[in-house]
């Protein structure tokens, strides 16, 4: 990575970690740049405006998010062929790797990009909404695959189930942090594993 690149993420970094802590409005040019111990010209090589640094920040997280999803995915899928069984290890999988972040996990940056739409531009803005589709889809291919060979005992929307990891996923980090308790996520995961056993093979 050249020294351009280094400092590029190094700004990112620094602008995940304030907008994580204090959302996008609580959070300046001037902090990210004396932080980061660049110039005006310098974050301004990098990033035109901070519209721009909050397009590249969402693509980063948003690939990063996907690059987890696929290791997860890609192991489980090695684990078994069976899709019900190697969808329920993906989501073991994902809670033990939840558990294991040492202070919970430090809050999801595209929920944070929703509360403050108004913010940013409409291409930014159709960059969350699309990340929300593109859980919904991966998740509803796989909900498919497992509805193909065991049908659902009750009756059930999937695009609803699969958007229901996502809300619980979310919702576990809320309240991993409002109750200090960073357990809750990785358990909240584990809820959701049980009741994609219930409702496709009724235990």
């Amino acid at each position: 990575m050249s020294k351009g690149e280094q400092t590029r993420e190094r700004i990112l970094d620094i602008a995940q970690d304030a907008v994580l802590h204090k959302g996008f409005a609580g959070t300046s040019l001037d902090e990210i740049i004396a932080e980061a111990g660049i110039t005006k010209s310098g974050f301004f090589y990098h990033f035109k405006d901070k519209n721009d640094l909050a397009k590249a920040l969402l693509q980063r997280y948003l690939d990063t998010e996907w690059s987890v999803f696929d290791a997860l995915f890609k192991q489980a899928d090695e684990l078994s062929e069976d899709p019900l069984h190697s969808f329920l290890i993906f989501l073991k999988l994902f809670a033990e790797v939840m558990g294991d972040l040492p202070n919970g996990h430090p809050g999801c940056l595209v929920s944070s990009y929703v509360y403050s739409d108004h913010m940013f531009s409409r291409d930014v803005r159709e960059m969350t909404t699309e990340g929300h589709r593109i859980w919904r889809r991966r998740f509803r291919e796989r909900l498919d695959r497992i509805a193909a060979r065991y049908p659902s005992r009750i009756e059930i929307n999937l695009d609803d189930m699969a958007d229901m990891l996502s809300a619980v996923a979310d919702g576990g980090i809320i309240l991993s942090k409002s109750l200090s308790e960073p357990g809750v996520l990785s358990r909240q995961i584990m809820q959701y594993r049980a009741f994609v056993r219930l409702v496709f093979l009724g235990n």
